[in-house]
C-alpha cells in the first residue's frame, strides 16, 4: 500500500508556490500555463476555454437555422467577437510563452516550433476566418464553415487527459479501464471528469430540446432537428447505461457478474438511466400499435440524471427514507385538514356561489390554495360564516404545511452532521496501520466533494482524526459512539470502569452507603445487588 500526503491528495485548491523574483516571462507562464505546478491558474483556463469551445459549437448549429439566426443575427456576432477576442489573447499569450514550454524550449526557434506545431495551426484557424472577413473587402463567407474547427482545440484539453489515463490504468483490464472513466475511482483522472460534464451536457440539451419543442412555431421550423438531436442524445444515454451494466461487477457490492448488474439495474439511479431512454425506444417500437407520443413528455425525466453529480441530492435522498414515517404522518393529517377545509367551504360557500363551489372535489382546489397560502384569489368565500373558517382553517394550515419543509430542513442538516462523522470514523480507521493508499485518499476526497465541505474544514477533520489515533492508546478520553464503534476499545473501556467501581467499593464506608440507598432510593433493586456482589468478590479477594 503506497502512502500518499492526505493534505495534499484531498485539497482542492492550494496557492501556487511561485517566486515574485522569477522573469516576467518565467513568472506569467508559471501562473497561467505551466500544466505542472498545483495551484496555479492553468486547469481553470483550460476548463473556461472547453465551456467557450462547446457554446461555440452550439452557437454553429443555431446559425444554420435561418427562423433563429435572422432574429438573433446581432448577438450571433457580439458572442463570434467575444470568442475571437478570447482565443486570439490565448493565441498570442503561448506564442509569446513558448520559449517558457518543455515542448519547444528545447528547439532553437521556440516560438517558429510553437507556430508549425498542430495545436497552434488549429488556434490560428480558428481566429483566422473572422480576421479575414474583418480586413479583406471580398466576399468570405464561406470560411464562416471553418468556425467549426474550433472543436478540435478540445483536443488540448483531451489528449492530456488520455494520456494521463493510459499511465494511470496501465496493466489493468479493458473492463476496468472502462469502470475507471465512469465510474469515480482513483484511475480515472481527468479524463472521467471531463467524461461526466460531456454527459451533463447533453443532459442538458436534451431536456431544452424538449422543452424548445412544445413551442408550436419552433418545433414547426425544428421538427427535424429535434428528431436528429433526440437521437443523438439517446445513443449516447444508452451506450452509458450499457457501460455501466458492463463494468459495475468492479464497484463494492456489485462484484457478482449476474447478482451484481442486476442489484445495480434495480438502483435508483439507474432506473433514472433507463426512464431516460425508454419513452424514445417504446415510440419507436410501438408506435403501429398505440398511440404514444404523450411519452415524449417522460424525456424530461432525464433531468434526474443530473442527480448522480450532486452530493446534496444523495444525501436529501437518504434524509427522505430515514424520515419517511414522520413525512408520510404529516402528509396524512395535511390530507384529512385538506378534505375537511373542502367538505367545510362546500357546505357554507355552495349555496351562495354554486358554479365554484359546487362539489366537494372542485373545493379541494381552493382549500389546497388556500391552506398553501397561495391565495391566487379567483376562488374565495363571500359568506361570513365560510370567511370566518377561511381565517381560521388557513391559520392552522400555515403550521400544518410547514411540518415537512421543516422536517426535511432539520433532517437534512443532521444528515449532514452524520455524514461528516462517518467521513471522521473512516479517517480514523484508514489512519490506524498510519498509511493511506491513493484509492482511500481518492475516496475522501470524494466525500469531502459531495459533503461540500472546504479545505479549512478538510483540514480540520484531518486534524481530528490523528488526534484521536493518536489518543487510541487512552480509549477513557473518547466519546462513548466512538468506544462503542471498536469492540477492542469497547472491552478495555469496560475493564477501565470496572477498575474504577472496584476501587470506589474498597474506599467506601459500606454501611453508610447501603442505609443511604435503603433510604433514598437512588439506585434500583438491581444496581444494589450489583454493588453487593462487587463488594463481596473484594472482600473475598482480600481473605485470599
Amino acid at each position: 500500500m503506497q502512502n500518499v500526503d492526505l493534505e495534499a491528495q484531498l485539497l482542492s485548491h492550494k496557492e501556487a508556490n511561485i517566486s515574485s523574483d522569477l522573469p516576467f516571462r518565467e513568472w506569467l507562464y508559471a501562473w497561467l500555463l505551466n500544466p505542472h505546478i498545483e495551484g496555479n491558474y492553468h486547469k481553470s483556463i483550460e476548463r473556461w476555454i472547453g465551456i467557450l469551445i462547446v457554446a461555440n459549437l452550439f452557437a454553429l448549429m443555431f446559425e444554420q437555422i435561418p427562423a433563429i439566426f435572422e432574429v438573433y443575427e446581432k448577438w450571433f456576432h457580439y458572442f463570434d467577437l467575444v470568442s475571437v477576442i478570447v482565443f486570439s489573447i490565448e493565441y498570442v499569450l503561448r506564442f509569446y510563452l513558448a520559449p517558457e514550454d518543455d515542448e519547444f524550449k528545447k528547439h532553437k526557434y521556440a516560438r517558429g516550433a510553437y507556430f508549425t506545431s498542430p495545436f497552434a495551426i488549429i488556434d490560428l484557424v480558428a481566429i483566422l476566418p473572422f480576421f479575414l472577413q474583418a480586413f479583406i473587402s471580398i466576399d468570405l463567407r464561406f470560411l464562416r464553415s471553418l468556425r467549426l474547427l474550433r472543436i478540435l482545440k478540445l483536443f488540448r484539453v483531451l489528449i492530456p487527459a488520455y494520456k494521463e489515463f493510459v499511465i494511470a490504468n496501465k496493466g489493468r483490464t479493458f473492463r476496468q479501464k472502462v469502470h475507471a472513466l465512469v465510474f469515480p475511482s482513483a484511475y480515472g483522472g481527468t479524463l472521467h471528469t471531463l467524461y461526466d460534464t460531456f454527459i451533463v451536457i447533453w443532459v442538458i440539451v436534451s431536456v431544452l430540446a424538449v422543452v424548445l419543442e412544445s413551442v408550436q412555431s419552433i418545433h414547426y421550423l425544428l421538427n427535424l432537428e429535434f428528431l436528429i438531436l433526440d437521437a443523438i442524445a439517446v445513443s449516447i444515454f444508452t451506450i452509458e447505461y450499457c457501460l455501466r451494466l458492463y463494468c459495475c461487477v468492479e464497484e463494492p457490492g456489485y462484484q457478482k457478474a449476474v447478482s451484481g448488474r442486476l442489484k445495480l439495474a434495480k438502483s435508483t439511479s439507474a432506473i433514472i438511466d433507463l426512464l431516460a431512454i425508454a419513452p424514445f425506444f417504446l415510440e419507436v417500437f410501438l408506435h403501429h400499435l398505440f398511440d404514444l407520443r404523450f411519452m415524449r413528455v417522460f424525456r424530461l425525466l432525464r433531468l434526474l440524471k443530473l442527480t448522480r453529480y450532486t452530493g446534496a441530492t444523495q444525501s436529501l435522498s437518504k434524509v427522505i427514507v430515514r424520515e419517511w414515517p414522520v413525512m408520510a404522518a404529516s402528509a396524512f393529517i395535511m390530507l384529512l385538514l385538506v378534505v375537511m377545509t373542502a367538505s367545510l367551504g362546500y357546505l357554507f360557500e355552495h349555496e351562495a356561489q354554486p358554479d365554484k363551489f359546487e362539489n366537494i372535489p372542485q373545493a379541494i382546489y381552493w382549500a389546497v390554495i388556500t391552506l398553501a397560502s397561495v391565495g391566487y384569489g379567483d376562488i374565495s368565500p363571500v359568506t361570513p360564516a365560510g370567511r370566518a373558517m377561511t381565517i381560521v382553517l388557513a391559520l392552522i394550515g400555515i403550521g400544518i404545511f410547514a411540518i415537512p419543509a421543516a422536517l426535511l430542513s432539520s433532517a437534512f442538516s443532521d444528515q449532514l452532521k452524520m455524514d461528516r462523522e462517518a467521513l471522521v470514523n473512516k479517517l480514523y480507521e484508514m489512519l490506524a496501520d498510519g498509511q493511506i493508499d491513493e484509492e482511500e485518499a481518492a475516496y475522501i476526497k470524494a466525500e469531502s466533494k459531495r459533503l461540500h465541505l472546504s479545505d479549512d474544514e478538510v483540514k480540520m477533520l484531518i486534524e481530528k482524526a490523528k488526534r484521536e489515533r493518536e489518543l487510541m492508546d487512552d480509549v477513557s478520553v473518547l466519546p462513548l459512539h466512538k468506544i462503542a464503534a471498536n469492540t477492542d476499545h469497547t472491552i478495555e473501556h469496560f475493564k477501565y470502569l470496572l477498575g474504577q467501581v472496584r476501587q470506589l467499593s474498597l474506599l467506601t464506608d459500606q454501611d453508610k452507603f447501603l442505609e443511604r440507598v435503603d433510604h433514598s432510593e437512588r439506585l434500583t433493586e438491581t444496581d444494589r445487588k450489583l454493588w453487593i456482589l462487587i463488594n463481596l468478590q473484594q472482600t473475598s479477594s482480600k481473605d485470599h
